[in-house]
């Protein structure tokens, strides 16, 4: 039996809320299960709504730990901000984006400039907030290193601070990248 922190759980509950709270500060969080809350408005009334959160929620599982606290963050109601989407989530007092990726190499780069779009487009609302990650869910049977490079070749220029974090389905393996580590092996050998 796992023992749980209950220091990191509260610090993690902490931060995360803090976050949440600075980036839509008129919402209401609404507890779904332990350590998970979602935002009043993003619950929605139709059942496509309904059931994308579901899934959402069922995504994230093979990532989060027990001492983990997740927000699902509401999408952003300003005018001005109309078509834009925002990430989905803050993991740990961390913004995540949250893809699902099957498909080929130039998919998973697809889905990923879509999230770090995502999660840049929030950082915006707060400058003092520097970092936002990206967690894909892979379908896909591509192998650990194509899959570095693909999204080493995405950051290429980028500045941001975060991290990609990868859930490789045929494997069932977890692995997480800080975005300076990816960028770091641009011009090496690949490792395919």
């Amino acid at each position: 039996m796992k023992i749980i922190n209950s220091d990191i759980v509260a610090r993690n509950a902490e931060k995360s809320l803090s976050l949440a709270v600075d980036l839509f500060p008129s919402e209401q969080w609404i507890q779904r299960e332990p350590n998970i809350w979602i935002g009043k408005s993003r619950m929605g009334s139709s059942s496509r709504e309904r059931a994308k959160l579901a899934w959402e929620i069922e995504q994230i599982r093979v990532f989060i730990r027990p001492e983990s606290a997740v927000y699902f963050l509401p999408e952003p109601e300003n005018k001005t901000s109309v078509g834009t989407l925002s990430a989905d989530t803050v993991i740990d007092g961390e913004i995540v984006e949250i893809k699902a990726v099957t498909g080929t190499r130039s998919t998973l780069g697809t889905e990923f400039r879509k999230g770090f779009k995502q999660g840049a487009y929030l950082c915006k609302k707060l400058p003092q907030l520097k970092a936002h990650s990206v967690f894909i869910r892979l379908f896909s049977d591509l192998s650990v290193g194509s899959v570095k490079a693909k999204i080493a070749g995405e950051l290429k220029n980028r500045t941001d601070e975060g991290r990609f974090i990868c859930y490789f389905e045929t494997s069932g393996n977890l692995f997480s990248w800080t975005y300076k580590e990816l960028k770091e092996i641009i011009g090496k050998p690949s490792e395919h």
